[in-house]
């Protein structure tokens, strides 16, 4: 979808690690690294997003670290376009919405942390979630978003239990129940 409206790889690449998750961070030969393009490409894309507000830019020792600029009119706007892209609006939509009482969602692995993957991986937390039910409406999902969904569910407390052990920079919270 975002490949026919914008035709900059490089710029798709940012948009899904500034957006996707607004506390990621980056700095030029790090995102080289991460993404494996040329400093050159990835730098001008970074100058036309921080000339046009939707990236903050600080220093850390000799580095220009950027972030995306949360206050920027744009930037819901924007997240929840790269959301649609990755699926996450469809899977929230189709499968935690009709599941009966979960708790939180989460998004664990390299999508979480802004890299593009064919692979969306899920935490849902809930107490009285149909596994069964729930293996039909993955199924559907990942039809429609054309990727594979992968998940593991927990209750309130196993989650609790396992969250010290997983890797904090790759696991955001998508959604969550509100009372």
């Amino acid at each position: 979808m975002l490949e026919a409206l914008i035709t900059s790889k490089t710029r798709i690449k940012l948009m899904l690690k500034f957006f996707l998750n607004a506390s990621s961070t980056g700095y030029l030969r790090g995102l080289e690294a991460e993404f494996g393009e040329s400093t050159n490409a990835i730098r001008q894309e970074l100058n036309r997003f921080e000339a046009a507000g939707l990236l903050e830019a600080s220093t850390s020792g000799m580095r220009k670290v950027f972030k995306a600029n949360a206050k920027h009119p744009l930037f819901s706007d924007i997240q929840s376009l790269v959301r649609k892209y990755v699926g996450m609006d469809e899977i929230i939509d189709r499968v935690i919405n009709h599941l009966g009482e979960p708790k939180e969602l989460y998004l664990i692995g390299d999508l979480a942390t802004g890299l593009d993957s064919p692979d969306i991986s899920l935490i849902i937390i809930g107490n009285t979630i149909d596994l069964d039910y729930l293996e039909s409406l993955v199924a559907k999902a990942q039809r429609m978003v054309s990727r594979n969904i992968k998940y593991i569910v927990f209750t309130p407390e196993e989650f609790e239990q396992q969250k010290p052990r997983l890797n904090q920079e790759k696991l955001l919270q998508v959604w969550s129940h509100t009372d």
